[in-house]
């Protein structure tokens, strides 16, 4: 979790209807909350301009049980009575500071380090709202995996987790560069060239391959849910948000539907997906970083499953055809419907897209130093 959550304008693309499984819409409890710093006024605007916006609800079922939003009267929430086992000095350590968003189970803060001054993200979690024990194990769980990916360049930082009797505290990297969304709508036609698009891509990759690595699936891969560290052009991607990771077994399948509807692969419309689904979710990314439009549209969440399940991405319309041959490739051999035929993470780490950065890396490298002679 420790994202953003938002919308994106891009336009759909066309394809015939076919028949689609229906999900399951409830939400697993999840603590999503945003270091987005939007403003209503600024979403509204966002909302007006955009007549073909993305849902922003999530396609995600309870793994278990039926959690009664109701409490029972008298009856203690699980997160009340459960000592989570962090540190108990959160006041002590760090003073809260502006909202910068909330989910729903907990809001987002900026706060200030008493010890050195430095500010951070921290995501104040309500124990009154842990009702059961599984909304206990996905704050349990969401600590765990930011402890598991901590010191990767591309993963927000985890610095600590405290606890008092009302709350949990997550304390974590404070990236201020706005959401990849945002970026994209920035830029002309919003799109990516090629080079900027590689640098974009290979940094979701390798948060996919360490993901993977350590056996977790991140399954909700959007351009909401990266973050850049600051304003900087050349600012690092940050992934956040995994409110609906969960770690897999080899071998074994996920039953569930997660994820986002845009981005959602084949197989989890299907309940039997793994790491796979990520990799296709950074295919449908890409898809929009290249040619600012999706690669599976509808009016409804029931025909975006069927579009997905069923149909191939436009490679005709413009501006394919002025785009290279190896990243149309690219795109190509990571949108495929079979997860076995699919390229793994690793895989595409080292496709075209990315030698196409290094070569222009390469050859601006040797211009540079031919100024010199």
């Amino acid at each position: 979790m420790g994202g953003c959550f938002s919308t994106v304008k891009v336009s759909g693309s066309n394809s015939n209807n076919t028949t689609a499984p229906t999900a399951n819409h409830n939400r697993k409890q999840s603590t999503a909350s945003s270091q987005s710093t939007t403003t209503p006024a600024k979403q509204e605007q966002r909302r007006t301009n955009r007549p073909n916006e993305m849902p922003r609800k999530q396609l995600a079922n309870k793994p278990k049980g039926k959690p009664n939003s109701r409490r029972q009267t008298g009856v203690i929430p699980c997160g009340k009575r459960t000592d989570f086992g962090y540190d108990k000095n959160f006041d002590k350590r760090y003073t809260i500071g502006k909202l910068l968003g909330h989910g729903q189970f907990g809001y987002t803060y900026v706060a200030t380090d008493k010890a050195n001054g430095d500010r951070v993200a921290v995501k104040r979690i309500d124990k009154n709202k842990m009702i059961l024990p599984i909304a206990v194990e996905d704050v349990k769980r969401e600590v765990k995996i930011l402890k598991e990916l901590a010191g990767h360049e591309n993963v927000v930082q985890f610095y600590n987790a405290f606890e008092d009797d009302s709350y949990v505290f997550i304390v974590m990297e404070l990236c201020e560069g706005g959401e990849l969304l945002d970026r994209i709508l920035e830029k002309k036609d919003s799109r990516y060239t090629e080079k900027d698009a590689a640098v974009v891509v290979r940094q979701m990759l390798k948060v996919a391959a360490e993901c993977h690595l350590h056996g977790l699936v991140h399954r909700d891969m959007k351009p909401e849910n990266f973050l850049f560290k600051s304003k900087a052009l050349d600012s690092p991607l940050k992934a956040t948000d995994f409110g609906l990771s969960d770690f897999i077994k080899p071998g074994k399948k996920f039953q569930d539907i997660v994820g986002s509807a845009y981005y959602v692969a084949p197989e989890v419309l299907r309940r039997k997906s793994g790491p796979e689904s990520d990799v296709w979710s950074i295919g449908v990314i890409t898809y929009i970083l290249l040619c600012g439009r999706r690669p599976f549209w509808d009016k409804t969440e029931d025909g975006i499953f069927k579009e997905v399940l069923r149909n191939k991405p436009d490679f005709r319309r413009k501006p394919w055809p002025t785009i290279s041959s190896s990243a149309k490739d690219f795109v190509k051999k990571i949108l495929v419907k079979d997860p076995r035929a699919r390229l793994t993470a690793a895989q595409a780490l080292c496709m075209p897209l990315d030698l196409i950065l290094i070569e222009i890396m390469l050859i601006s490298m040797v211009l540079e130093r031919l100024t010199y002679l």
